[in-house]
């Protein structure tokens, strides 16, 4: 995995982090789906995630409006259901407009 690249900002970050239940292979599989999908998504510019006792993934958007599209997507919104009934003990979506970045 590599740092997402990402435009000049300004920019819109979608922070989730979750606490998962006990792994099961569907959740591999509607989490694979869903990367899959997520990158044809107009206004989607990348992702990082990093999974240990809590789980967190910031994906990079162009607009709030991308955001609401992808949200809106049904494939997405039964993954998240998905994720309420099964997936997850608990988890927060956290979405900052990115003013600044620099790297090394």
């Amino acid at each position: 995995m590599s740092i997402a690249k990402t435009p000049k900002p300004p920019y819109y970050a979608v922070i989730f982090t979750s606490i998962k239940n006990a792994e099961n292979t569907e959740y591999e599989t509607i989490s694979e789906k869903m990367v899959e999908l997520v990158q044809k998504q107009p206004g989607f510019l990348g992702f990082e995630s990093a999974k240990e006792e809590i789980g967190i993934t910031v994906s990079y958007w162009e607009s709030l409006e991308a955001i609401q599209l992808w949200n809106n997507n049904l494939a997405h919104q039964e993954a998240q259901k998905l994720g309420k009934e099964k997936f997850y003990q608990s988890f927060k979506v956290r979405i900052s407009k990115v003013e600044r970045d620099y790297s090394f």
